[in-house]
């Protein structure tokens, strides 16, 4: 059995840790140290056997992290970005902070990812083609702003958020809205829901935005997508120590792809097979991943347009690599826990 020994901060028990100690083992290592992220938030001690390579994964669907890091309320409902935020980044500087291991995810870099303005920032500097965007602080500065820059589509995002919370896919022309999201009032709180829903309602639309503006918003101009099957695509590229490794396509008939929300895995030669495009691909998310050189994996949302050219990232996520039963692009059948123990393993010798 090898000497290096991992260390995992995580919610015990929930798949995302379960994988990555599956991997582990597989690869003749010892079961990984779990420090739960309720003990982190809480202040409890913390520690992790000297030497361990430590991981810093989501604090995943577990109900107590979340009301450490959001305060009482129903985990499914949609808001206290900024909240979580300042929590949560005071937890990765706890960990950040622990003596003797050696950190594999950058705590300042996974931050910048879970600020999508300062990601979006980071990205466009580096010259990684990106919608180009502005923030919002209501419904009103919304519709301003859309219409002094000529734009009638765009999304809408929680500055501070994941798995499509509180997205909104936004059009308006005049005195009509079409606002296209996941959220739903449920007796006065505004919840997350596996149904996409529409609103046609601009008192609607504004409720939900001034809302959600609270926290800030992020905003993109409209990026026209791809299409297979009469269903618009995305991809989730997961690269590992800057290189690409696994890919899925994303494809549903709302303007949110995401798998929980009704999106399904497409046939990715769709995009392989198109010559030229599949490499601009790659290039691209070999860019974006660059932006974090201390990271050693990223999960890179690439959006592929309609004119089946141009490529442009939606974000870059810190723990997009929860893609079960997915393998590798080079054919060797490791899914992406397997690949980052081989390249820790790798640079460990």
């Amino acid at each position: 059995m090898s000497d290096v020994r991992f260390a995992v901060v995580g919610t015990p028990g929930d798949r995302r840790v379960t994988m990555f100690r599956d991997a582990a083992v597989a690869a003749g290592l010892a079961e990984p140290h779990v420090i739960a992220w309720r003990d982190v938030l809480a202040g409890r001690e913390i520690g992790a056997p000297e030497g361990s390579w430590l991981r810093v994964d989501s604090p995943g669907e577990d109900a107590g992290a979340d009301e450490l890091l959001r305060g009482p309320g129903d985990p499914s409902r949609v808001g206290g970005g900024a909240t979580w935020y300042k929590a949560f980044t005071a937890g990765l500087s706890r960990v950040a902070a622990l003596s003797g291991v050696r950190l594999i995810g950058d705590v300042e870099e996974i931050s910048v990812m879970f600020d999508k303005r300062r990601c979006h920032a980071v990205l466009a500097g580096a010259g990684v083609p990106v919608p180009p965007a502005f923030e919002a602080g209501s419904y009103d500065g919304l519709r301003a702003e859309m219409e002094r820059r000529g734009w009638s589509r765009v999304f809408v995002k929680p500055a501070h958020g994941s798995s499509a919370s509180g997205v909104i896919a936004f059009q308006a022309h005049g005195d009509r809205v079409r606002a296209v999201t996941s959220a739903a009032w449920v007796e006065g709180v505004l919840c997350n829901s596996l149904r996409v829903r529409t609103y046609t309602s601009a008192g609607d639309v504004r409720r939900i935005v001034d809302f959600l503006a609270g926290d800030e918003l992020h905003v993109e101009r409209w990026f026209p997508k791809a299409s297979t099957g009469g269903r618009a695509f995305d991809l989730r590229v997961v690269t590992v120590a800057g290189v690409p490794t696994h890919a899925v396509l994303r494809a549903g008939r709302s303007p949110m792809t995401n798998l929980h929300l009704g999106g399904s895995r497409g046939d990715l030669d769709v995009v392989r097979s198109r010559p030229g495009l599949w490499e601009r691909v790659l290039e691209v998310c070999s860019r974006a991943a660059a932006c974090f050189p201390r990271s050693l994996a990223t999960g890179v949302d690439v959006m592929v347009g309609a004119d089946w050219r141009s490529v442009a990232v939606a974000e870059v996520n810190a723990f997009g690599d929860l893609l079960p039963g997915l393998g590798d692009l080079a054919g060797h059948g490791r899914d992406t826990y397997a690949e980052q123990v081989r390249a820790v393993l790798a640079g460990a010798r």
